[in-house]
Formats: C-alpha cells, structure tokens, sequence
C-alpha cells in the first residue's frame, strides 16, 4: 500500500492537515498534489469543521517542489512548468485564499520555493524560531511561483521582495514576524500547541463573520476605498440579520462568553 503523502484529522472543529514525505522535506510530487486537493475537498464540504490547521511532518515544513518528479526527460525534453503550475500550484494557493474557513499554518523548519509561498498563502502563519523561509527560485533559475511574485511586494515591500527572490537567501522566523511577513515566531517546542490553540479559538468563533472577514480582506487590492465601503456595508448588512450577531451581542450584554451556532462542542472526529 502507497504511504500517505498528506495526513488528515479532525478533533474540536479543527481539521488538522499534515504534508507526510518527512524524508524529503515533504517537497511536493504530483501524488501529493491530489492527495491535499482531495484533503481540502473533504474539509470544505465538512460542515463541523470550522477552520483548518496545515503543518509538515518532520524536521521541516515544506522544500517546496520536489524537482526528481519535475526533471527534464532522459531524451534532453524539458517538463512543462507552465502546466504544473496551471494544474497544481495555483489551484492550491486560491483554494487556500478563498476557503471559506480560517487557515493557520504552523511552520516547522524550513519553507522554501513553493513551501514559502504555500504557507503564506494561509491566513495565520505562525513559525518556529528555527524555521526558515526561502524564495530559493533563482537557484535554479526560476522566478517566485505560488503567488510569491504578488504576496511579497504586497507585504514586504519591493527592496526587501527583490533581495529575498534575487538572492535567495534564508528569511529567519523572526525576522519575517518582524517584517510582518507572518503572524508570529514562537518557540519550537510550543508551535503545534500555539497554532491548535489558535485554530481551536477560531473554530470556537462565529463562522460567518470570519469568513466575511476573510474574504473582505483578500479581496481588498483590487478594489477602490469607495467599492470596500460598499463591500463592508454589504457584509454588515447581511451579518446583522445572523444568529450569531444575536448572540454575540446577548454575550456582550450578560457578561458571558458567546456560543456561536455550530461551534464544536470540543469531542473528536
């Protein structure tokens, strides 16, 4: 029987998905690449889950492609990038953007090529103070896939998003939660019990609005100030007719906690 390439378990709303080739860094093969395909098919047609924790097995997040199953042919043919990208990578990286639940990544090690950009394609990213992200493209002569030619600039700024992808060089964790590349760098032996935590506290909270929230967010660069005032009164509108709005404001008033309609009740699945 084929070892597992992605790893997928349920418990308190949180669907925890794990990257499973620790031995090569958990790089990315084709095999892998449909495995988390049918792994976020399930989740986003999951209605106990309510929001989604991605990590990588091992020593390290994610090398990345693994360029053994993305060589040129023994005849010189060179593989079709393009097409790859077309059928894997960028269909990942929307479908992580635009997943209606909250993503948190914890990086474990290193993230480099496509794994950099893989995890910051998530909502939350939080990292060990060991880990290291890698724009490691122009090594082998190819330029930031998996939306690292947008997000970048976007959140870095152009200087430091050229010296990253030009050079290559390693991005500490801490460095990039200063840079305000991801959430936060913690220690490492407190990564998976800070990132659960967070992805449970997530699940806990009222679906709707965080996925409103979500995507009011993603969607902001292509839109003027005036078309988000309209998105946001659009949103408001509709979210103030939710039970969870009630509730949330019947909380505020008792002085207690809110339970948010469809909130996990904290048992296994």
């Amino acid at each position: 029987m084929a070892e597992e390439t992605i790893l997928l378990s349920r418990k308190a709303g949180v669907a925890m998905v794990t990257l499973n080739r620790p031995d090569r860094l958990n790089s990315f093969t084709t095999a892998m690449h449909v495995e988390l395909a049918d792994a976020l098919d399930r989740i986003a047609d999951d209605a106990s889950v309510r929001a989604v924790l991605l990590t990588g097995a091992g020593r390290g997040f994610c090398a990345g492609q693994d360029l053994a199953d993305r060589k040129p042919a023994a005849d010189g043919t060179p593989p079709n990038l393009g097409e790859s990208i077309d059928r894997y990578y960028a269909p990942l990286v929307r479908r992580l953007a635009t997943l209606p639940k909250p993503v948190v990544c914890a990086v474990n090690g290193v993230a480099a090529g496509a794994g950099a950009n893989i995890a910051l394609a998530c909502d939350i990213v939080i990292a060990a103070r060991s880990a290291r992200f890698i724009q490691s493209f122009a090594k082998v002569g190819l330029i930031p896939d998996s939306g690292g030619s947008w997000i970048l600039p976007r959140v870095v700024g152009q200087a430091r998003a050229l010296g990253l992808a030009l050079t290559g060089d390693d991005l500490p964790a801490e460095t990039a939660a200063q840079w305000g590349l991801i959430w936060a760098a913690v220690d490492d032996a407190a990564l998976i019990e800070t990132a659960t935590s967070l992805a449970r506290r997530l699940a806990a909270g009222p679906a709707q609005g965080l996925a409103e929230t979500k995507r009011l967010i993603r969607s902001v660069w292509s839109k003027t100030l005036s078309e988000q005032l309209d998105a946001e009164r659009d949103a408001m509108a509709a979210l103030g007719r939710s039970d969870d709005y009630r509730e949330g404001v019947a909380a505020f008033i008792a002085r207690r906690s809110p339970v948010f309609a469809g909130a996990p009740d904290g048992g296994s699945g």
